[in-house]
């Protein structure tokens, strides 16, 4: 059988289409589960997806479309995919990391057992029958200086089509994506290689050492000065995905904040930026000693942070948690898991519970006490797409409401108003924690800052978590607020009119470590009074 001759500058754009649409069976399922299941009007979704995808792949492909090269990259590239597709659709597996372990640590007997004449088959057919073809295939190329030429072209031509796809799809794309992370494990072949690279990083990784920090820290003169009185709780709430500027004590429009705009001791600092704009690399920031422009996961994870050192001075901490964790920030205290829903539980349903379960039993852990205490509670806030889950139905207070984790059904309003009706219940829920810690009677205070903000279609932008250098203002900028009762702020001298003096200055998560410091008069040697807001506010007396 005579193959017609192709020009090899259409060799990338075919290879990646048939990449795309051939072994992707199992993704493409996925992938319209995801965005609300196949309907007529999600069309032009499928066909956007599929061509994007096939633009980003041509574009990697045109980087080895040369000859000699191209096609036994191609073959290999067919032969692993036939496999991958196979076992993703007859057993239902998605290709990430700890599949690559299995498939390298199994024995013979039982990788024996996942060989079938079914996989021999489908393999011949979609792997070895392809490969021929491509081999036989007579292709023409020019010369060395042209093919660089064309593939630079193709290369360049390809990425730019597709940013501009992207920027058309990324309303529908995000929140799938995002509500949906094993779609990147499905996606093939680059699922085989971006598993194989969290392999090889796992069993290559050097065990990490975690360095101490702060062990000389210990309680200032003040503590000595209050004498055997009563003793402390301090509260950190760490929220999730709120923005400043959709809280109304920052001039928003909507009153999404009634309850703390009548609170008379509570400081609003209105401007205030994020470490990062993920979960992951702003909750260990925060509570680092590192800055943002410092700022590495490896260098976090290989010393201590905030909550270690706050134990060394003989405070007690303990995390309490409603998201998905605290990223290793509390590996060393204690750690109570409050985000599993607990039947018959008013404040939780069968997937999750709503943030005020964070305070359940907090009154009597107070009480209790035998030491100072410092409680963490990480709320799950405002995370997205799914807004109108993170609250009670009793603070559906601002509507339509878009009730759809996929956005691009929902109107800007709905999304919005969605979201601030998660703002109002986050207000709702400290200015419970501060009753709280009124109620306690003991000298107390409560920190709260988010994590990162959230874009809510602002310039086609949704969600979180892009790259901090271009990153917009609704995902940098978050709420942070103090609340002390007399007797904290008397006990630890700190001047509350200062403090509101300085609430519209520029501050940071750089900030948090050294002025929780600060305010709770520990002395160490890691502490940075340059970094600590308190430091212009605490009298002599």
């Amino acid at each position: 059988m005579k193959l017609p001759q192709i020009r090899s500058a259409f060799l990338p754009h075919a290879a990646a289409s048939f990449l795309v649409l051939i072994y992707n069976i199992s993704f493409w399922k996925s992938f319209m589960a995801a965005t609300g299941g196949f309907s007529a009007s999600n069309l032009p979704v499928y066909f956007g997806s599929a061509l994007l995808l096939m633009l980003i792949f041509s574009g990697v492909l045109a980087l080895v479309n040369y000859r000699h090269i191209f096609k036994p990259i191609f073959i290999a590239l067919l032969l692993l995919s036939s496999m991958t597709a196979y076992f993703m659709s007859q057993y239902g597996i998605v290709i990430d990391s700890s599949m690559v372990q299995n498939v390298v640590e199994t024995d013979v007997r039982e990788a024996g057992e996942l060989f079938s004449w079914k996989l021999v088959q489908s393999v011949l057919l979609f792997g070895v029958l392809p490969s021929w073809l491509v081999w036989r295939l007579p292709v023409r190329y020019g010369s060395l200086q042209r093919e660089v030429l064309v593939n630079i072209g193709l290369v360049a031509g390809s990425l730019l089509l597709a940013t501009g796809l992207l920027f058309l799809l990324f309303k529908t794309l995000a929140p799938a994506v995002r509500e949906h992370r094993e779609l990147r494990f499905m996606l093939t072949p680059t699922n085989v290689f971006q598993a194989t690279n969290g392999y090889l990083k796992q069993k290559w990784a050097t065990p990490t050492v975690v360095a101490p920090l702060g062990t000389d820290a210990a309680k200032g003169s003040l503590w000595a000065a209050a004498g055997d009185k009563q003793h402390t709780v301090t509260i950190i709430v760490v929220g999730e995905t709120a923005r400043a500027m959709n809280f109304s004590l920052n001039g928003y429009g909507r009153e999404t904040n009634p309850r703390l705009s009548q609170e008379r001791s509570l400081i609003n600092f209105s401007n205030v930026s994020s470490c990062g704009t993920a979960t992951a690399i702003s909750v260990p920031c925060v509570f680092s000693d590192l800055t943002r422009d410092g700022y590495s996961e490896d260098k976090a994870r290989s010393k201590q942070g905030l909550l270690d050192v706050l134990q060394h001075a003989g405070l007690e901490v303990i995390w309490r948690d409603n998201n998905s964790g605290c990223k290793g920030v509390c590996d060393r205290v204690r750690f109570e898991d409050m985000s599993k829903p607990v039947a018959g539980n008013p404040l939780c349903n069968t997937e999750e519970c709503f943030d005020e379960h964070l305070l359940e039993g907090l009154p009597e852990m107070i009480r209790n006490a035998d030491k100072d205490l410092v409680i963490v509670l990480h709320q799950k806030g405002s995370h997205g797409p799914a807004y109108w889950k993170r609250y009670p139905p009793e603070f559906k207070k601002f509507g339509p409401v878009c009730e759809t984790n996929e956005l691009e059904k929902c109107s800007s309003d709905a999304i919005t108003a969605a979201y601030d009706n998660t703002i109002l219940y986050t207000d709702y829920f400290l200015d419970k924690t501060i009753k709280v810690l009124k109620d306690a009677g003991v000298p107390a205070s409560m920190l709260y800052f988010s994590d990162h903000g959230e874009s809510l279609g602002e310039k086609n932008m949704y969600l979180h978590g892009a790259p901090y250098i271009f990153a917009p203002e609704e995902q940098r900028k978050v709420p942070m607020m103090l609340w002390m009762s007399d007797s904290f702020s008397k006990r630890f001298h700190v001047d509350r009119s200062c403090l509101a003096a300085r609430s519209s200055q520029q501050f940071s998560h750089d900030n948090v470590f050294h002025s929780t410091l600060g305010m709770l008069n520990v002395n160490t040697a890691v502490y940075n009074p340059k970094l600590d807001l308190f430091q212009a506010c605490i009298h002599d007396s």
